[in-house]
């Protein structure tokens, strides 16, 4: 099996164990943070879910999703070829054949590729930055992910209602500068906010992040959860984020 693994890791490239067999390739181009992490646990895929990750990147998410077992089918977009090819390779190293899609394509243009309001969970982990703020990076895999240079706020909340059946949910995670942007783009594509949930670094710190649930068709009423916390009053991880981590914790 050694020998096998190896011809499946390319040079710059290396393995991170989620927990139960399963791995996940990281390089420099396509790797994940822990917003990912607590995006794919805010979002909370159950057993009966159709779920679809859009800029789907190294396929962390879909796989522990995969790891948990709680989904009925899942699907990973990425408009870069060379992150699906990695993302392929992590399924065949993990010995994943079934119930994981993994699709090369524009999410600006999902309708002719995906069904429909075939979809009941959505998520995204987006690019951050606006074109015209920040330093672009001279990698265009690191301008794709970072800075809205293929999709923006409203490309994705536009895909996620198109790909929702009536009443399916669209989680994701951005800046907190950015929250007036995602809450106008969500209702503009009939995604009402549902859930909102603020992380910060500790207690003393402004949150860095937030995690936002929306809903397709949905009436308003909004529900701010407590802030999540990353690190607890003394500086060792919280134990909410414990258990968000889980088993990849314990590989660490």
């Amino acid at each position: 099996m050694k020998c096998v693994v190896n011809m499946l890791i390319l040079e710059g490239e290396f393995t991170e164990s989620v927990g139960q067999g399963i791995s996940v390739i990281v390089s420099g181009a396509h790797g994940f943070g822990t917003d990912a992490l607590l995006l794919a646990s805010f979002a909370s895929c159950k057993a009966s879910d159709i779920a679809c990750d859009l800029g789907t990147g190294c396929g962390i998410i879909p796989l522990l999703w995969f790891r948990d077992g709680l989904f009925k089918e899942i699907y990973g977009v990425d408009i870069q070829p060379l992150a699906c090819d990695q993302f392929r390779r992590s399924l065949d190293m993990s010995r994943i054949s079934k119930r994981i899609n993994v699709i090369n394509a524009d999410l600006r243009d999902l309708m002719n590729t995906l069904n429909p309001a075939a979809f009941t969970l959505v998520t995204m982990n987006p690019p951050y930055k606006p074109v015209s703020t920040g330093v672009m990076s001279s990698s265009s895999s690191d301008q794709i992910s970072r800075h809205e240079v293929m999709c923006t706020v409203f490309d994705a909340c536009k895909a996620a209602c198109g790909l929702l059946n009536y009443g399916g949910r669209f989680c994701m995670c951005h800046r907190p500068e950015r929250l007036c942007d995602v809450i106008s783009a969500m209702r503009e594509n009939n995604l009402e906010p549902k859930r909102l949930r603020f992380v910060s670094q500790n207690s003393s710190l402004a949150p860095w992040l937030f995690l936002i649930e929306g809903k397709k068709g949905a009436k308003p009423q909004l529900q701010v959860l407590p802030t999540l916390y990353i690190k607890d009053d003394y500086g060792n991880d919280s134990q909410e984020l414990i258990k968000i981590f889980g088993d990849y914790r314990e590989t660490k």
